[in-house]
């Protein structure tokens, strides 16, 4: 249970399922044993993992018994090779008003439903990540209460910014029962690598919120419609659209007549690509530097 990390902010669109999927899968290639969780009702994971609505996918309602009754979880296996799933969907939102009427009875143990539900599960995975929901406190309590690190995304905007606060107040609800819970790290994301002043106010409102700025990873992820969209579209990964990229006919073997034009590609996909692999790369020296902490 010591390497479960979640994704974490208030507000939605700051690619928190972008990088539980991206981040998770770059691991399982690198020979990780990796399980997702998915938390939030929308059940946007099973979108960028291609198996969101086919008979692979229960809706979350595996999830949400497990939390609700502690029925024990049986991943989907192999999503991809090492990459186990536990889905999420609408049935988490029975399983929020649940937790919501266990807590009135016993706080610590709507707090500590997932973390009871993983525990069996954790010792067959190297790490296990959370994609948190957006304003779903119980759900987002229950997945603090599991989680040994918290990762932060974050927009430049105000908003994004204001969801930094929203988070350190939710860390600071299960400390009565996680108090070793460590802040990994908070990642820019959908942004321009050229916006420095805009990179500057954010990273004093981080400063501001978390009181170092060491917190900040220096990897960011930038904005990019085009490969964002295609890649949840079909269902495959941004490294995995990067293969593609780099595997489709020039435009000269096109119109010589030595290759047929394939499905267009978003050639800004290397791009974002390279990004998630400095994030990943990033993530696993701040991880192993916490353990040698925690280790002293």
């Amino acid at each position: 249970m010591d390497r479960i990390c979640g994704f974490v902010n208030g507000k939605g669109g700051v690619l928190k399922t972008t990088l539980t999927a991206n981040v998770g899968a770059l691991l399982a290639v690198s020979g990780w044993k990796v399980l997702l969780i998915d938390m939030d009702p929308q059940g946007n994971l099973g979108l960028d993992l291609g198996y969101r609505h086919g008979d692979l996918d229960d809706d979350g309602s595996a999830l949400a018994q497990s939390l609700m009754f502690g029925s024990l979880l049986i991943p989907l296996k192999d999503i991809r090779p090492n990459l186990d799933v536990i889905p999420g969907g609408s049935h988490l939102d029975s399983a929020a008003a649940g937790l919501v009427s266990m807590g009135s009875k016993d706080g610590r143990k709507a707090k500590l439903a997932l973390a009871r539900s993983l525990s069996p599960l954790a010792g067959n995975y190297d790490i296990i990540f959370i994609d948190c929901p957006p304003g779903n406190e119980p759900l987002q309590v229950a997945a603090l209460g599991a989680a040994s690190y918290v990762v932060v995304p974050t927009k430049t905007d105000k908003a994004g910014r204001e969801g930094l606060v929203g988070v350190a107040k939710r860390l600071d609800t299960v400390l009565d029962v996680n108090p070793d819970l460590d802040l990994l790290g908070v990642i820019i994301t959908a942004t321009s690598a050229t916006a420095t002043n805009v990179h500057r106010v954010t990273r004093e409102a981080i400063t501001e919120t978390f009181g170092n700025a060491d917190v900040l990873f220096k990897g960011m992820v930038r904005h990019a419609e085009a490969p964002a969209q295609a890649a949840r579209d079909r269902g495959v990964l941004v490294h995995e659209l990067e293969e593609q990229v780099k595997a489709a006919p020039k435009w000269y073997e096109v119109l010589n007549g030595t290759a047929e034009a394939g499905q267009s590609q978003p050639r800004s996909a290397v791009n974002v690509a390279e990004d998630l692999y400095q994030i990943t790369y990033e993530l696993v020296a701040r991880l192993e530097a916490a353990e040698e902490r925690n280790a002293s």
